[in-house]
């Protein structure tokens, strides 16, 4: 009992000390730390693949087909807001029904 107790409140401790360590980060930061997030869930996604691949029980091959699930969506969403952050730092775009100004007709 007292082992769990201990490995809760490492747990605890670990939410606690991770939301301050990451609220703290500048939004320059972000990216970059997405970026290496991104390679970490990809490390998780081929670990989870690999133990679906070799599950001899059908409880193991259930929870690691969830694992599966979980880390691909995990690395996509990963991606989606690197994305999302990088159109941040970009210049404003002109309005998609705007005229371009440089665009010849005719051909070359």
């Amino acid at each position: 009992m007292t082992e769990g107790v201990a490995l809760l409140t490492v747990f605890v401790l670990a939410v606690f000390v991770g939301f301050e360590v990451v609220s703290k980060v500048s939004s320059t930061l972000h990216t970059p730390l997405m970026s290496g997030a991104n390679a970490i869930h990809g490390v998780i996604l081929v670990g989870a693949v690999i133990v679906a691949g070799t599950a001899d029980e059908a409880g193991v091959l259930v929870v690691a087909l969830i694992a599966v699930v979980l880390a691909t969506l995990n690395l996509v969403g990963g991606f989606v807001v690197t994305d999302r952050m990088l159109e941040m730092f970009g210049g404003k775009r002109p309005p998609a029904d705007a005229p371009a100004a440089d665009v010849k007709e005719g051909g070359a």
